[in-house]
């Protein structure tokens, strides 16, 4: 699987999208511009220790992404579509696309593919999520249909910890 960020601006929701990655084995692509430095202190803390164990890859635009992973399955998360989430048939292969923090993807995309964009439901006065948590959610809901691949699925248990 693969979490796309489209021009991301804040280096703690990168931080903490590269810990989520480093944790369930998804590759991570950030789309320049970037709105920060790789080695920004603000991401390096955000992603605390977890840096060694993300597969992260820099894209120069998002054109070299699509070409790069022609014939896979890209779905564009904004909050401009009717179609929610959970109605996605998730595979291993697939790209999760989400765009910057104060502009999300940008419209000729989103109408370019308008049968691939996808919302996480929310109340009507809301603007949006914060986008790790955006990515949380959908990423998640990808893995538990694909039965979380390669992860452990129970921990030690509070009876174990003494």
């Amino acid at each position: 699987m693969h979490i796309v960020m489209v021009e991301p601006e804040i280096p703690g929701n990168t931080g903490n999208i590269a810990r989520l990655c480093a944790a369930n084995h998804i590759t991570l692509h950030l789309v320049k511009p970037l709105g920060f430095s790789i080695d920004d202190k603000h991401l390096k803390r955000a992603g605390l220790d977890y840096w060694p164990l993300v597969d992260v890859q820099v894209h120069e635009n998002f054109a070299e992404v699509q070409e790069q992973y022609k014939g896979h399955h890209f779905y564009y998360l904004t909050t401009k579509s009717e179609q929610c989430y959970t109605d996605i048939q998730f595979t291993n292969d697939d790209l999760l696309v989400f765009g910057k923090e104060t502009k999300g993807l940008p419209e000729d995309l989103l109408k370019q593919y308008p049968e691939s964009c996808f919302r996480i439901p929310m109340v009507d006065k809301a603007r949006s999520l914060n986008l790790s948590n955006s990515v949380a959610i959908v990423s998640y809901e990808a893995l538990r249909q694909l039965d979380f691949p390669g992860m452990a699925k129970s921990g030690i248990g509070i009876k174990n910890l003494k």
